[in-house]
């Protein structure tokens, strides 16, 4: 019994030293991360990618000049004809007068094409420098391009992201109206006024006659073209665009402390001069409310797609795998220290206090008592007189 209790007080401490030592390994790594998570420090997150300049140069730059391309010969050339459609003779919707030409507008394209390609661009470098500028230096994301020595500028990086899926969705928006206008062929509301139909010879006698002539028209063939184009709002289409993905930008990005009413009146502000823009398409005769509400659906839908599902939202991806846990080493005896069981050493419960007892036969001993832990029930006395 004595050799047993011995070699259990041998054994033992290696278990319960084992046991704690894997407590305390924990409560340091939960004391560790929580001093980090206090102390709001982050490590730099590292990315190693030897992709990123082969997939620029001959993936998104060739997608990017197709697009463009394609634009190009939509808007000023031939390549794609437009449809002709009939029209009824004195048709009232299509008689409105001649606006002029769009240089004429109170909203030229040449102002709207500056203003979404400016004020997109404008907050987007602001919002990015101060962003980079107030975060912490080692929370940046860092991309390997080369080698360890060679990485992407963060600020960079994000601002080419940003700004190149912006073009690519300008000119995106800008495929879609042209081809929807070229597909349909919708009559603007003053193409009467621009087509000038001899109706003396096309024979009309009855406002429910219907001419499909396409030598109908005595005026200038390129403004009767133009006339020729109104769905969709190819203005409206872009200038809500612009301000959808910038107010997302703004709504996303931006961090305004001391004031709730900041974002929301940028935001407000951009959106009422994108609607602006179609109201005065309707209001010179040069489009049909259907046009312009198509437009902002258009460009609404194409700015909304590109931030949710390309650009996540403007943040930073972050990576899902959990880190692996480091294993327990292994015991002299082969086993893994958390399959052993945990048993008290006797030698630990003799370090307790003793307290003398009078026996009834005149004689005294000394007993030594012990109190159990409080997570276990057993009790060991050993008396010795």
């Amino acid at each position: 019994m004595f050799l047993l209790t011995l070699s259990l007080s041998s054994v033992s401490p290696l278990w319960s030293e084992g046991t704690t030592g894997g407590q305390e390994d924990r409560e340091l790594d939960g004391g560790d991360a929580g001093r980090r998570r206090m102390s709001g420090d982050e490590k730099p997150t590292v990315k190693s990618s030897s992709s990123i300049v082969p997939c620029f140069l001959f993936v998104e730059l060739v997608i990017m000049a197709g697009t463009v391309l394609l634009a190009y010969y939509f808007e000023y050339t031939d390549t794609f004809p437009v449809h002709v459609q009939g029209f009824f003779c004195y048709d009232k919707t299509f008689s409105k007068p001649y606006p002029g030409p769009e240089q004429s507008s109170r909203i030229p394209p040449v102002l709207v094409y500056s203003l979404v390609t400016a004020v997109p661009t404008l907050t987007i470098l602001v919002g990015e420098l101060c962003v980079f500028f107030t975060k912490a230096g080692g929370a940046q994301e860092k991309t390997i391009v080369t080698a360890d020595c060679c990485y992407f500028n963060p600020l960079l990086r994000r601002v080419v992201r940003f700004l190149g899926v912006y073009i690519f969705g300008l000119f995106t928006t800008t495929i879609f109206a042209n081809a929807g206008q070229v597909v349909t062929g919708n009559q603007t509301p003053h193409f009467l006024s621009a087509c000038r139909p001899n109706y003396t010879a096309l024979g009309c006698k009855s406002p429910l006659q219907y001419i499909t002539e396409r030598r109908a028209c005595t005026g200038n063939p390129l403004v009767v073209m133009s006339a020729r184009r109104s769905f969709p709002s190819k203005d409206s289409a872009l200038s809500v665009y612009s301000a959808v993905y910038t107010v997302m930008y703004v709504t996303l990005v931006f961090r305004t402390k001391g004031t709730r009413l900041t974002k929301p009146t940028i935001s407000f502000v951009l959106l009422c001069l994108a609607v602006l823009v179609g109201v005065v398409r309707v209001a010179e005769y040069r489009n049909h409310w259907a046009d312009v509400l198509a437009g902002f659906f258009t460009g609404g839908g194409i700015a909304v797609f590109l931030v949710t599902c390309v650009i996540n939202n403007f943040q930073q991806l972050r990576s899902t795998l959990t880190p692996q846990r480091p294993q327990r080493p292994e015991s002299v005896l082969g086993m893994p220290m958390v399959t052993l069981p945990c048993v008290e050493s006797p030698l630990e419960k003799l370090s307790g206090p003793q307290v003398r007892v009078y026996g009834g036969d005149g004689g005294d001993r000394e007993s030594h008592r012990y109190l159990p832990p409080p997570h276990t029930h057993t009790h060991f006395e050993r008396t010795s007189r």
